[in-house]
């Protein structure tokens, strides 16, 4: 058993007894009501999901098994000479709460290697689909198509399902999924974007440096691949990706079902569409201020005019935080090191200068600081990353290594397939008091 797989069944032994006692002695305690406007409103903050994987403070941020994001970028290992952690050592994190040594990662780096091929039907798969298929469609139809691969779903046809281990078999889908997703969304992108010129898969390479190969963009897009994955994985479990794919493997589908089901709920424009449609709002701003780079005086008068429109400045705002996205902070730092004079980061830069203090003066905001999407999607654009289509596709990548992560513990303590009660608009008429 690998160091991981050994190390995780260790963690899911202490962490049972735990939950056994909340179900068992405190299950009656109430954790919160709920209001006729968040069961119309889409139970927005109605506590009803758990998981240890990461929770977003309103303060600092995402924080990944109790960590900040500048914490878990700094204890990580790192690949010789780059300033992101292995992805892998990531996983490792998610999935036990340890940080884990170099070697450590590195084992786990050689396991994702053994399971990185792509079987010959999933490229016959993406080949065969009409040329128009939006690379989102490829990647959730590559996803499910592998289920024939489950070792979950073969461990409960046997007959002999215990749930007690079933996360062993969910262990190894995810494990499987995780390998082979990056080289699936790279060969996408070649296949769609690159004139059908295909690069095969580097053996000595990590998960983000295999990434960056055989997308065909040089160092350091290498780090863009660790930061971008680790920084979009979780985000705590109600957000669409992550509660849909929490919901459908509480049926006890396996994980091929429930990450694409995760990933069509992605690819909703309310969802996963953000960071492509700051960019081409940036771009536009560039275009109406003809390409200058702008000054502060320049931009709040441009911020101004588009707030006085009834417009609003996409990528500012968040629904918990209250203070700037630490991850829109991370890649801000990037662009400082690596693109400080690029034409696009001129502008998101000054953006950030002068929206928060307009945004806060005219009352608009609980928090006017910007959020991840601000800063993303100019990166991207930077390293040559120009098909807007595709960018939600790398988003997928990211978010599958916290949902995976969330859906073996799910079956590691054996939680409950979900179904909360619905009522009628006369109940909720009747409770508010509506003759």
């Amino acid at each position: 058993m690998s160091t991981l797989k050994n190390r995780l069944s260790v963690k899911i032994d202490e962490h049972r007894p735990r939950i056994a006692r909340l179900m068992k002695e405190f299950g009656d305690v109430k954790v919160g009501e709920v209001t006729i406007e968040q069961v119309i409103g889409g139970a927005r903050d109605v506590k009803m999901l758990i998981t240890d994987i990461s929770y977003l403070d309103p303060i600092e941020g995402i924080r990944f098994r109790g960590k900040t994001i500048d914490e878990t970028m700094d204890s990580l290992p790192k690949p010789d000479g780059k300033d992101y952690p292995f992805v892998e050592g990531f996983w490792f994190f998610l999935l036990t709460g340890d940080i884990p040594t170099k070697a450590e990662a590195l084992e786990v780096v050689e396991d994702f290697k053994k399971r990185r091929a792509l079987p010959q039907y999933v490229i016959q798969l993406l080949r065969d689909m009409p040329c128009g298929t939006h690379p989102m469609a490829m990647f959730s139809a590559a996803i499910v198509s592998m289920q024939q691969e489950s070792e979950f779903a073969k461990y409960y046809n046997t007959g002999k399902f215990n749930k007690m281990k079933a996360w062993e078999y969910m262990y190894e889908d995810s494990m499987n999924i995780l390998a082979r997703i990056p080289s699936i969304a790279a060969y996408i992108y070649r296949m769609k974007f690159k004139s059908d010129i295909i690069i095969e898969s580097n053996p000595n390479l990590d998960m983000g440096g295999n990434f960056a190969h055989q997308m065909g963009i040089p160092e350091p897009y290498d780090d863009v691949a660790r930061m971008y994955f680790i920084l979009h994985s979780d985000h705590e479990s109600g957000n669409v990706s992550a509660h849909t794919t929490h919901l459908v493997a509480s049926a006890l589908s396996d994980a091929y079902y429930a990450l694409s089901a995760g990933i069509n709920g992605l690819a909703g424009p309310l969802h996963g569409l953000a960071n492509q449609e700051v960019l081409a709002w940036l771009m536009n701003v560039r275009e109406k201020l003809g390409g200058v780079k702008p000054t502060e005086e320049v931009m709040k008068k441009f911020v101004n005019d588009t707030l006085d429109s009834g417009q609003v400045i996409p990528g500012f705002g968040h629904a918990v935080l209250r203070k700037t996205d630490p991850r829109y902070t991370s890649q801000r730092d990037f662009c400082i090191k690596h693109l400080p004079n690029d034409e696009l980061f001129a502008y998101v830069d000054m953006l950030y200068k002068v929206v928060p203090d307009i945004l806060l003066a005219r009352g608009k905001a609980k928090n006017p600081w910007p959020n991840v999407d601000a800063q993303s999607g100019v990166i991207q654009w930077f390293y040559g990353l120009r098909e807007f289509d595709f960018y939600t596709v790398l988003f997928g990548v990211g978010r599958a290594i916290g949902v995976l992560a969330n859906i073996t513990w799910d079956r590691a303590l054996g939680y409950s397939i979900e179904r909360p009660k619905s009522l009628t608009t006369d109940m909720l008429e009747k409770i508010a008091g509506i003759k």
